[in-house]
């Protein structure tokens, strides 16, 4: 017997990725179970599945930056002194030759809890499969032999961008500083939605990092230490939460900052205060999406 559970949940995260660098991304998860039937004449509960399912994968790889292991310029170091784990990775965008040969670096100095290592490669939906089915597999109840999982995102058909962020503020896991999401942008200028608007930040955002001006610091200040970072080529952050202490340094050619913290609500406002000062005497409806279906909307007050 075969029990199935669509859209589950929505895997918020980022990944690092060997051509494109640090990626935001929002999967959806829909699962299925095959057992024999229990006590109860079912193979489980659905109101179990969706609690104890979406809780291992919020656990494992919801707001997480998911790291391939496996390939070659990844380098992992445990700071057992420190509490926290060094990750340096080197990718390189052809399309790009701002930097020697095309290669930049993105490092990382923060708790445990802020990645998902996967023994792989490269990060694809095939290997993050794996490493949530090994994961669930020892918490399924004697009457589950096995669990597939599928994973898909979004169905868009209009721009997208794929950011990166961190909100040090918050209480939860967004406050780590290396999460993402895949998100749509809806734009409508004086009245009639503007696929140019909604494809120009499509395009300023593509695979980019959102950064908060206060949470810059000098390269020097980091504890994190690499020979590749400089405050000429990388942008530094660094802050303190409830989770424990998160250092970044990410080449300032994929890495955006704004004036605010990256809530969505702060991003929609931003994407609004850009597109008036760049279309003088114009009226703006701006619906920032955070991942899937959630976001925040803002419209002009100037006109």
């Amino acid at each position: 017997m075969k029990l199935f559970v669509n859209d589950l949940t929505v895997m918020d995260f980022s990944y690092l990725c060997p051509k494109r660098g640090m990626v935001g991304e929002s999967w959806i998860v829909d699962i299925i179970l095959n057992g024999a039937l229990n006590d109860e004449s079912m193979v489980q509960d659905f109101g179990i599945v969706k609690k104890q399912l979406k809780k291992l994968i919020d656990e494992y790889v919801d707001h997480k930056l998911v790291v391939p292991a496996e390939y070659a310029h990844t380098h992992i170091q445990h700071d057992q002194t420190q509490g926290r784990v060094k990750v340096d990775f080197a990718f390189k965008n052809d399309a790009d030759s701002t930097s020697e040969s095309g290669t930049k670096s993105i490092h990382l100095l923060c708790p445990p809890e802020a990645y998902a290592f996967v023994y792989d490669s490269e990060v694809s939906m095939q290997s993050v499969t794996t490493y949530l089915k090994d994961i669930i597999k020892t918490h399924l109840p004697d009457n589950v032999h096995d669990i597939e999982i599928m994973l898909r995102a979004e169905v868009i058909d209009s721009p997208y961008y794929h950011y990166t962020h961190g909100l040090k503020k918050h209480d939860g896991n967004c406050q780590r500083i290396a999460h993402g999401h895949r998100s749509k942008v809806i734009i409508f200028e004086n009245g009639e939605r503007s696929e140019q608007n909604e494809n120009y930040w499509a395009k300023r955002w593509r695979d980019i990092y959102i950064g908060t001006q206060e949470d810059l610091v000098a390269a020097n200040r980091l504890k994190l230490q690499h020979d590749a970072i400089s405050d000429d080529t990388h942008y530094c952050f660094a802050y303190e939460a409830s989770q424990g202490e998160f250092e970044m340094a990410i080449p300032k050619q994929v890495c955006e900052i704004v004036p605010y913290d990256s809530t969505v609500e702060c991003l929609a406002q931003y994407i609004l205060e850009e597109s008036e000062r760049l279309n003088k005497n114009t009226r703006f409806v701006v619906s920032a999406f955070e991942g899937v279906g959630k976001g925040a909307m803002v419209e002009s007050s100037n006109l």
